[in-house]
């Protein structure tokens, strides 16, 4: 049985990622199956029931296997020049309470993500391996996207009929349930010190700019002492595009300057302004044509004096 989980696992991900030119089919497979004989069958039995757990909102843990091999393919669509900027921020946050909140281009960027500070070493690798996404219920729909998501841990999250897709529907009263549920996961998560990956946007986009965030991602920043990493992402649109065809891409992940949550809720006054001001600190590292909602500060003026009160 064993064998036949393995050899259909590997199946799987060939299909997945198969017909590009970069690729070598026959030298994949021979990868996988080294990766995954590493650690015996106990592994791939674990992997395997990792994919069809079901804790409803709640959180879900990480599966090593499944990361590994992730790691063992990204060299093949994120080229050489894929880079952190920013990675001494990574090393003001450790051992604290932290969010990671990011902009939205793709299925990939979580992985993206906790791939590029994998890679970068020293502090940055270890917040990779703190790592908990916020993962809205399309995810748990998808196996390639169940098991994409099993390199770090997931909190599952609901999506108002506003930014979800017709795979998971709520209505708002079973959202605002389902909302308690995953922000309490989430919190208890903070406080055992993970580090949550937020995009805040709470869907892709699908121009490449940043869309205004939701107002409601506050609450998942309201544990005492924690810390906001803003992180602009640029390129992953490129490798996993709205189409759903794996390309190789080149992609920069920077870090920005830590923010402390609770002073930026006191500084906006309000969830609303708070978030938007999160918005600008992203927006500023990114390039122009990814600042979409955000690209001019004047918009915002309550947010960005809060902004700047709290970069001070």
């Amino acid at each position: 049985m064993t064998t036949t989980a393995k050899d259909a696992l590997i199946e799987a991900i060939v299909a997945f990622i198969g017909g590009q030119d970069l690729l070598d089919c026959g030298e994949v497979r021979t990868a996988l199956e080294r990766e995954i004989d590493r650690d015996g069958p106990d592994a791939l039995v674990a992997l395997m029931a990792h994919l069809s757990t079901d804790h409803g909102w709640a959180y879900y843990p990480p599966d090593p296997l499944a990361r590994r091999v992730h790691h063992l393919l990204a060299g093949r669509f994120l080229t050489a020049e894929s880079r952190v900027a920013g990675t001494a921020h990574a090393a003001t946050v450790s051992g604290a309470p932290v969010v990671l909140a990011a902009n939205h281009l793709s299925y990939s960027d979580a992985n993206v993500i906790e791939i590029l500070l994998h890679r970068a070493g020293g502090a940055a690798a270890v917040l990779s391996d703190r790592l908990t996404a916020l993962a809205g219920p399309k995810v748990f729909t998808s196996r390639e996207r169940r098991f994409s998501s099993l390199c770090f841990g997931t909190v599952k999250v609901p999506q108002s009929t506003d930014v979800s897709s017709e795979e998971a529907v709520l209505d708002a009263r079973q959202v605002a349930r389902a909302a308690r549920q995953s922000i309490a996961a989430a919190q208890r998560r903070l406080a055992t010190g993970d580090a949550l990956v937020l995009f805040g946007e709470g869907t892709r986009s699908r121009s490449g700019g940043m869309q205004q965030m939701l107002a409601a991602v506050a609450r998942y920043l309201e544990v005492p002492g924690t810390w906001i990493v803003p992180a602009g992402l640029a390129g992953s649109e490129a490798l996993f595009p709205v189409d759903g065809t794996l390309q190789s891409a080149r992609v920069t992940l920077t870090l920005g300057r830590p923010i402390g949550a609770d002073s930026l809720m006191a500084a906006g006054g309000d969830r609303r302004t708070a978030v938007d001001a999160l918005g600008l600190a992203i927006a500023q590292l990114l390039p122009p044509e990814y600042r979409g909602a955000y690209a001019d500060a004047t918009d915002f003026p309550a947010a960005s004096d809060a902004l700047k009160f709290v970069s001070r």
